[in-house]
């Protein structure tokens, strides 16, 4: 008998390269925004309006990928995907005003809206289960690992060569990554040539939802489970938290905290560090839960209440004090823990939607939780500008945060299991 394989985690370590790239180009433009400010004459309102209308884009297209993986395949979405945003980030530095800057930024946002239903959608072919939400996590933590090494790669080409340079140089990224994507990856694992029939079986014994097609329901049936709400509220707290950090925590520590270039470049490694060790935590701490109790959902609502709630609570607090230290050490805390639940979310989905499904219901969770970055970059700018204090926008963010661990207490009653059996979630809350 062959020994099983471990294709599967080599899908997943590519997986983490591609987070890795998106978060070093999506970041980008928050590390270099005050040279973009300065050389395009920019007010803090007009860069708030940039950093929403990103998320127009791409809280559009977390639908469209997710639907297009369902229908074309998670591998055939990812890689057109990661082949468009990265043409695009380079693009972002041929912008010669306001105008063109916010049409690139609009297509970078849509190219990049796949992302997160796709890298969900290919784990839940690639992974029994009981390991979902640990591969989930090891494939995403990519993501805050690029947002840290954004911070002195970014600045520092910037300050050396200018922003323009810098967005060009980390395009080269993904297209690099996509060759190795092409040739190393497929979308199911029988479609693999090196794929064990052990891990196949593996893989295919230990489905979360059954996917008969003759037991599948319209995708509105799916959207109107409680968890399926959970999902979506809490999933948009967390994301008006990292979306904040993300697109106005490197400008507030210039313009507020007074720091130059070069030291908030190095001050936000930090955050990131401890996001992407949060990130790779996150689905082992959720699965352990879900072993030792034999109730997903509960694992997920215990992971979801505590460390979005400890996030919500840091940030809150990073707003009012006084001290630099004193905020960059909260904001640190709170994207630990925000990462910390970020398997949650999609465990969620796959707890509780059969597999044909997937991309579409994820992609709508993923739309949702992503008006966040549409309505928080854009109210955050509108804030500032008005009250010339960033104190209420931290208020905002850690407010919402705390609204969603509420919804999260209400919505998700998770029903009792039999125990320690990985099967036996199947349940929609």
């Amino acid at each position: 008998m062959r020994q099983v394989t471990n294709i599967r985690w080599r899908i997943v370590l590519l997986l983490f390269i591609a987070g890795f790239i998106n978060y070093l180009d999506r970041a980008a433009l928050s590390v270099a925004a005050p040279a973009v400010m300065r050389e395009l004459h920019m007010s803090p309102s007009s860069l708030g309006l940039l950093f929403s209308t990103f998320f127009i884009g791409y809280a559009a297209f977390n639908f469209i990928g997710g639907w297009a993986a369902d229908r074309w395949g998670g591998k055939r979405v990812f890689s057109g995907a990661v082949l468009t945003w990265s043409l695009l980030c380079g693009a972002t530095g041929l912008a010669s005003g306001f105008g063109s800057l916010l049409a690139v930024r609009t297509l970078f946002g849509m190219a990049e809206g796949p992302l997160a239903t796709t890298i969900n959608k290919i784990v839940n072919n690639w992974f029994p289960h009981k390991e979902s939400a640990t591969a989930f996590g090891f494939a995403n933590c990519g993501l805050p690992l690029g947002g840290a090494v954004a911070g002195p790669v970014v600045g520092l080409l910037t300050a050396a060569y200018g922003w323009r340079v810098a967005f060009a140089g980390i395009a080269c990224f993904g297209l690099l990554w996509l060759v190795f994507w092409v040739f190393m990856a497929t979308d199911k694992p029988h479609q693999h040539a090196r794929v064990s029939d052990d891990e196949r079986r593996l893989i295919e014994s230990d489905r979360s939802v059954p996917e008969s097609p003759a037991d599948l329901r319209p995708l509105g049936f799916y959207l109107k489970q409680p968890a399926i709400l959970a999902a979506m509220i809490s999933y948009f707290g967390y994301s008006y938290i990292l979306f904040f950090f993300l697109t106005w925590f490197p400008t507030f520590l210039t313009m507020d905290r007074h720091l130059s270039l070069k030291s908030m470049s190095l001050a936000t490694v930090l955050p990131w560090l401890l996001g992407f060790i949060g990130y790779g935590l996150s689905g082992v701490l959720s699965d352990l839960i879900f072993r030792r109790t034999g109730n997903a959902l509960l694992a997920r609502k215990r992971v979801l209440i505590a460390c979005l709630g400890t996030a919500g609570v840091c940030v809150t607090l990073a707003g009012a004090v006084t001290t630099t230290l004193g905020a960059l050490l909260l904001m640190a805390i709170a994207v630990f823990a925000l990462y910390l639940s970020g398997s949650a979310y999609w465990a969620l989905i796959q707890d509780t939607i059969p597999g044909p499904k997937l991309g579409s219901v994820g992609g709508c969770v993923h739309a949702i939780a992503n008006c966040a970055g549409i309505v928080g970059p854009a109210a955050t700018g509108f804030l500032v500008q008005e009250s010339h204090t960033f104190l209420s926008a931290f208020f905002l963010a850690g407010g919402i945060a705390l609204a969603s661990v509420l919804a999260v207490a209400i919505l998700l009653r998770p029903r009792a299991l039999a125990p320690r059996k990985s099967s036996d979630a199947r349940v929609c809350g």
